[in-house]
């Protein structure tokens, strides 16, 4: 059987954070979604030109769907006609039963579904989605307090060695 020369594309695409959903809620359980794109939204998510930070997501009661809501996806300029609408409504492509303990979760909790992450696994845009549960300001602060003493701790140890 001779070897596939398709390149595999996994290596080199961007990883689009959404690092402000870390700040500002207390992330607890998470899903892998598929999405469902245009192919030009897809050329130009491979260009590093989205951004998550004003995004949730909407649970629909029926049929049981998750909807990825005020993400903004930069048009790409050689579609030309074809061109898809920057901010709109995205279909998550997930199995019901996540769906339902995702939505659970959120409600149980009184937290948000907000986007942590946009990748491509083996060529496929994939979204990683968390119940999110907001952090109020001594909470923030405490976090910031720790990155910073495991900072200071991480340069004592690199100069020893």
């Amino acid at each position: 059987m001779a070897k596939s020369t398709k390149k595999d594309r996994g290596t080199d695409d961007p990883v689009i954070e959404n690092r402000k959903s870390r700040h500002d809620y207390a992330i607890s359980e998470t899903l892998e979604c598929g999405m469902k794109l245009f192919g030009s939204e897809v050329k130009s998510i491979r260009n590093g030109q989205a951004s998550l930070g004003e995004g949730w997501v909407r649970v629909d009661d029926d049929p049981l769907t998750l909807t990825l809501m005020q993400v903004h996806v930069a048009e790409f300029p050689p579609a030309g006609a074809r061109q898809h609408i920057a901010v709109r409504p995205r279909r998550l492509l997930a199995k019901k039963r996540e769906i339902a303990k995702l939505a659970q979760a959120a409600a149980s909790k009184k937290g948000t579904i907000v986007p942590l992450k946009i990748y491509f696994v083996r060529g496929v845009a994939k979204v990683l989605v968390g119940v999110g549960v907001s952090k109020n300001a001594v909470d923030k602060r405490q976090d910031l307090a720790k990155k910073a003493h495991q900072r200071d701790i991480d340069r004592a140890t690199s100069r020893r060695r």
